[in-house]
């Protein structure tokens, strides 16, 4: 049995450690070490922050949001995190997880919802798409990866975006 539950603080911990399980597998994001609490929190929209928890009260996943601009005509648009526990894997967890970020997105007013996916991670663009994404493009070469599997190889990223159709319709 999976909960759905905003973050909190105390969920720091989890978090990070989820955050460096998705890190070390080299598919996840460029950024090489989980960051301290203080800067994740920072880098990160108040709401909606989601953990998922397991029938045992484990944080086994969370979803959360990153502002894509200060400028205020992106205050609608938010940047999709959806990290799973490496033995959480493979269970649906992450569908139920972004499916939930993007009902609080809504709640929150946001409109537009953006994914940078390396090309690589199949199975979280195959979720997005799933989640009702579309892919725009491809930015080739975005950065030079640094750590895992393919340290010192240029990725490619696909740029991913939903719309909603309940928020900025008018």
């Amino acid at each position: 049995m999976t909960t759905i539950r905003p973050m909190a603080r105390t969920d720091a911990p989890a978090v990070l450690a989820i955050y460096a399980e998705g890190i070390a597998t080299g598919h996840a994001t460029f950024e090489s070490a989980a960051p301290d609490w203080a800067h994740f929190d920072e880098g990160k929209l108040a709401a909606p922050r989601l953990v998922s928890l397991d029938g045992e009260g484990v944080v086994t996943g969370w979803a959360a949001l990153s502002p894509v601009s200060s400028r205020c005509v992106y205050g609608g648009v938010g940047e999709v995190s959806v990290y799973v526990a490496a033995a959480a894997r493979g269970q649906g967890l992450g569908r139920i997880l972004l499916q939930a970020l993007i009902e609080g997105s809504e709640a929150e007013g946001l409109w537009t919802l953006a994914a940078g996916i390396f090309a690589e991670n199949t199975a979280s663009i195959r979720l997005h798409e799933q989640c009702g994404f579309e892919r725009l493009g491809v930015r080739r070469g975005l950065g030079k990866m640094g750590h895992g599997p393919m340290a010192g190889q240029w990725r490619d990223v696909v740029q991913m975006e939903r719309r909603s159709a309940v928020v900025g319709i008018d």
